[in-house]
């Protein structure tokens, strides 16, 4: 790949950089130095952009392909003549099926849980009360 540069190398780069263009115009350099840089930073982020966007069309036009691929399939199931796989056949029995727990849900199959059995709830018994004591209020208080 690259070769890395050091410290060194880059105080070397500097110096070199200071002499030729001098102190005066060295900060316009290196201003149009990182613009460019810049330049190309934006043309690699929109290469990868568009490389990406090809990858993911790609992924799409497959799962296309794939949906397309399915509802032939559907449809051939559908037609008199045409004999369903034993995997369909496998399918249907399956859904078919009153006792085997799949229930139809307004978003998609959602395989029911069996419901746990309800306990009886048993209501422990109330504690007998002793009966009250009647207040007796001392002579003189009304």
């Amino acid at each position: 790949m690259l070769p890395e540069v050091g410290a060194t190398e880059l105080l070397v780069i500097a110096a070199v950089a200071l002499i030729v263009v001098g102190p005066k115009d060295l900060p316009a350099l290196m201003r149009k130095a990182g613009q460019f840089l810049a330049k190309l930073r934006g043309m690699a982020n929109e290469f990868r952009a568009s490389f990406e966007d090809m990858a993911r069309q790609s992924e799409l036009d497959d799962l296309r392909r794939e949906v397309e691929a399915m509802r032939n399939a559907r449809l051939a199931d559908v037609l008199p003549d045409a004999s369903p796989s034993p995997i369909m056949q496998e399918i249907d029995q399956v859904l078919n099926d009153p006792n085997h727990g799949v229930q139809f849900h307004p978003m998609g199959m959602v395989a029911a849980a069996p419901e746990p059995e309800a306990e009886p709830a048993v209501k422990p018994s109330p504690k007998p009360r002793a009966p009250r004591k009647p207040k007796v209020k001392p002579e003189g208080e009304s």
